[in-house]
């Protein structure tokens, strides 16, 4: 159970999490994950990161029982957990292939969506179910996965888009049975990993510094609105429906 980091070809690391039963992250894990794939970058014998998962999917975000028992302190540290491991797969110095599985939600997204290649399995399915949640975030890597407007309709409404609805768009490379992922995405890594390791950095870099939107910055201004969320009291009340069923509440994941 945590955060591992294994080699299994020249060139490839795989930084894998396992946080049973659904891999909601504690805080603990956000930052345990974001020094794994920033140590796999900063290996010069590395040339590309896959990012995986083992269990029933990929993520389901924060750890909500952690938010509800620990209150604020825990609040601040989901928030700078994410920061940092969103952001740590963004600015991996080597490319970075996100192999997705089941569902992919909350901070899936933001992991996945910051990630330079998405390779899916055929049962993904991806979503920010934020507002059922009592929270907010991660709108900024929606969006570099979907459309604005179909962003802006996932966002409201809590719903998902399947991995096959993705590729479609062109966000996700490729499509494949669930017990194919880690080959597919390997075959991947294995592709990318063939190039010169100095110029893929360089070019890594180079991709970063033409996006057209700062994704730290972005993503940073959201999480003010979490906050006030949190202080104004409608954080709380939203998430103390969370497992619950009945006209105000919905069974969680």
């Amino acid at each position: 159970m945590g955060v591992s980091t294994s080699s299994p070809e020249k060139g490839i690391s795989v930084v894998a999490v396992d946080f049973p039963p659904v891999n909601a992250l504690p805080v603990t894990g956000w930052f345990a994950l974001a020094d794994a794939v920033r140590a796999a970058g900063r290996d010069a014998g590395t040339r590309c990161v896959v990012l995986a998962a083992e269990g029933r999917g990929f993520n389901a975000g924060v750890d909500i029982k952690e938010l509800q028992t620990r209150g604020p302190s825990a609040l601040v540290g989901a928030n700078r957990g994410c920061f940092e491991a969103f952001a740590a797969v963004y600015e991996c110095e080597v490319p970075v292939v996100a192999a997705v599985h089941g569902f992919c939600l909350g901070g899936g997204v933001g992991l996945a969506g910051n990630a330079d290649v998405v390779v899916a399995s055929e049962d993904a399915v991806f979503g920010l179910p934020e507002l059922d949640r009592g929270a907010l975030g991660a709108a900024t890597h929606l969006a570099r996965l979907v459309p604005p407007h179909l962003m802006r309709a996932l966002y409201f409404t809590s719903r998902t888009v399947t991995a096959a609805e993705l590729e479609a768009h062109g966000s996700v490379w490729r499509v494949v049975p669930r017990d194919g992922l880690r080959a597919a995405a390997l075959e991947l890594a294995r592709e990318i990993a063939a190039k010169d390791g100095e110029l893929l950095r360089l070019a890594k870099a180079a991709l970063n510094g033409i996006d057209p939107v700062d994704v730290r910055r972005s993503y940073r201004f959201e999480q003010g609105f979490t906050f006030e969320a949190s202080v104004s009291g409608v954080a709380d009340r939203v998430r103390d429906t969370f497992g619950k069923s009945g006209p105000e509440g919905k069974e969680g994941a």
